[in-house]
């Protein structure tokens, strides 16, 4: 994995995360200007993060004050692709390499391009600084389909 730096902030961030919900947080990002808080989860702690019936993650969203999500870690980069993603449906990933530049090239189902893309392109942002950051894809391109 590449190397991810984090500030005393988002470590304070990933500690409380962790001390409450009992998972372990890889990364942990301040999108949205700041009104958002992403961790990245360790593959198979989803289900820790999120609690029973949503009780850790609520735990968490209380005391930081911001809306939060979790998304899973994959070694696999399209299946951490499409992990970014959820919940729009992903029907392919493919990983294009020309040169020394690696291009995800993702199939949406048309009802959720939007959904994907998110309001003023914040979710397609966040996917791209996530994929950069931990499989060192240079860019995530969703492909146009008729």
């Amino acid at each position: 994995m590449p190397d991810v730096t984090f500030t005393t902030e988002t470590m304070q961030y990933i500690a409380l995360f962790e001390s409450t919900t009992g998972a372990h947080a890889k990364d942990c990002l301040l999108v949205d200007d700041d009104t958002k808080i992403v961790f990245v989860v360790k593959t198979g702690d989803m289900g820790l993060a999120i609690g029973k019936n949503g009780n850790n993650i609520n735990r968490v969203k209380k005391q930081i004050g911001r809306h939060i999500e979790v998304i899973e870690y994959s070694e696999d980069p399209r299946e951490f692709i499409r992990n970014l993603f959820q919940p729009a449906a992903v029907k392919n990933v493919a990983i294009s390499t020309k040169g020394d530049r690696s291009i995800a090239i993702v199939d949406i189902a048309t009802k959720d391009k939007g959904l994907a893309i998110g309001k003023n392109g914040r979710n397609i942002l966040k996917v791209k600084l996530l994929a950069q950051r931990h499989h060192k894809l240079d860019d995530v391109v969703i492909n146009n389909q008729k």
